[in-house]
């Protein structure tokens, strides 16, 4: 008998070195995606230096076809999940932008992955 309970699907996203605008496109893109904790007229205000959501990829939705996010530079956003939920995540930002991982670390239950996101140019 399997007494593992299922993985975690929440998965929490911080944005750092980017501007408000950049952090909501990123939070929007992800958004139709994915359950967010964030209401659509929730935008990030201009004074943090740091944008957190939190993620359920159990609701998923289909990814928007050739769906094009403007930012105005490369973000870097902390994920932290799951393995299983943060690698969802992660193919998700991988449809609309250029996504390099720069670092990460295990735990036993949760993985937290460092990603620096870039347009698609």
């Amino acid at each position: 008998m399997n007494t593992q309970s299922p993985p975690a699907s929440e998965v929490q996203v911080v944005l750092t070195d980017c501007s408000a605008t950049d952090a909501g496109h990123l939070f929007a893109a992800l958004s139709r995606r994915f359950e967010c904790d964030r209401e659509d007229s929730d935008s990030p205000a201009e004074t943090p230096t740091a944008w957190t959501a939190t993620f359920d990829t159990a609701a998923v939705c289909p990814p928007a076809s050739g769906a094009s996010v403007p930012l105005s530079g490369p973000v870097t956003a902390e994920v932290q999940g799951s393995p299983h939920a943060v690698r969802e995540l992660e193919d998700a930002l991988a449809d609309v932008f250029t996504v390099h991982e720069v670092g990460s670390v295990s735990g036993d239950q949760e993985v937290e992955v460092e990603l620096r996101l870039e347009p698609r140019g």
